[in-house]
This record gives C-alpha cells, structure tokens and sequence, in this order.
C-alpha cells in the first residue's frame, strides 16, 4: 500500500523471518524510483512492524530523529 504524508509517498512492508515480522519502507520519488530504508527492525507481530514502518517513514519526511526499533536483525539476508 502506498501512503501519502506532507506531498511525499512511502510503502512499507512488513516480511516474516522464522516467528519474527521484519518492517521495511522504500520511499517513492515523483520519477517513479524508490529509495528503500532498508530493514528497520524485528517485531513480534506483523501489525507492530507495520506500524513502526509508518511511523519510521513519517519521522524521515518530517526530518525528525529516527526512532529506534525495539531489536535489529541479528539474522543473514535472505535467511
């Protein structure tokens, strides 16, 4: 889904590695490329990831401090 916050657009995604939902988000420029933010953090539910994935974007459009997530991925890409 895409998301519109102050005039700029964002997707964030939500991947399940083993029992854990791992949040992402790629902000789209108006050319139609993306810039991914990479992954953003380890959750326990897909919702919790989704949301911070929200509000991670929003925090990076507004030019705020990032917010930090509650665990990083300790596991190998892909895995």
């Amino acid at each position: 889904m895409v998301i519109y916050h102050l005039g700029a657009a964002f997707e964030p995604s939500v991947t399940r590695k083993g029992a854990a939902f791992v949040a992402s988000v790629s902000i789209l420029e108006e050319d139609g490329q993306s810039t991914s933010l990479g992954e953003l953090g380890v959750f326990a539910t897909g919702e919790s990831a989704l949301r911070f994935a929200v509000w991670y974007a929003a925090a990076f459009i507004e030019g705020h401090d990032l917010p930090v997530p509650p665990l990083r991925s300790a596991l190998p890409p892909n895995s």
